[in-house]
């Protein structure tokens, strides 16, 4: 059974014209291109919609989850501003203040006498050891008064 060529069409047909129950590679190769275009956009769009997430990562800032979270409301929102709100706050280096605030409670205990993480340092020296080292701690005039007077009850 040969297909009989339609009268008012050209004697000599291009390649990429099939002819009925055939495959149509021009169509497949088109898919497969558009496939992989696809793919390919999108990884170029996620690879770029992280770059501030990545940027904050790699320079271990301490904002690294304030520019995760706004990545994510970018990506879900459609909202461009976080995006642009992420990247800036990945490229600006802020201070740490946890350390000098941490390093002025600390002073502070020891001004007031509290006892901090030490405590349990304090509490393996005998009884009668303890009360100078926290003396000390407080106030090095305090220790020094300390220490005299116990040089005093030695040698009287």
């Amino acid at each position: 059974m040969t297909a009989a060529v339609h009268p008012a069409a050209p004697h000599a047909l291009p390649n990429f014209i099939t002819a009925p129950g055939e495959t149509d590679y021009l169509l497949v190769i088109a898919g497969i291109i558009l496939v992989g275009a696809v793919l390919g956009v999108g990884l170029l769009f996620l690879r770029l919609h992280t770059l501030p997430e990545r940027m904050a990562h790699k320079a271990h800032k301490l904002q690294f989850e304030i520019v995760a979270v706004l990545g994510l409301l970018a990506l879900f929102t459609h909202i461009h501003l976080f995006w642009v709100a992420g990247l800036l706050l990945a490229l600006i280096d802020l201070p740490d203040f946890s350390g000098t605030f941490g390093r002025m409670a600390r002073a502070l205990e020891t001004i007031a006498g509290k006892a901090s993480d030490k405590s349990e340092d304090m509490a393996a020296l005998p009884a009668n050891a303890a009360e100078p080292a926290k003396a000390a701690s407080v106030n090095p005039q305090i220790a020094a008064g300390e220490a005299t007077r116990t040089e005093e009850k030695g040698h009287a």
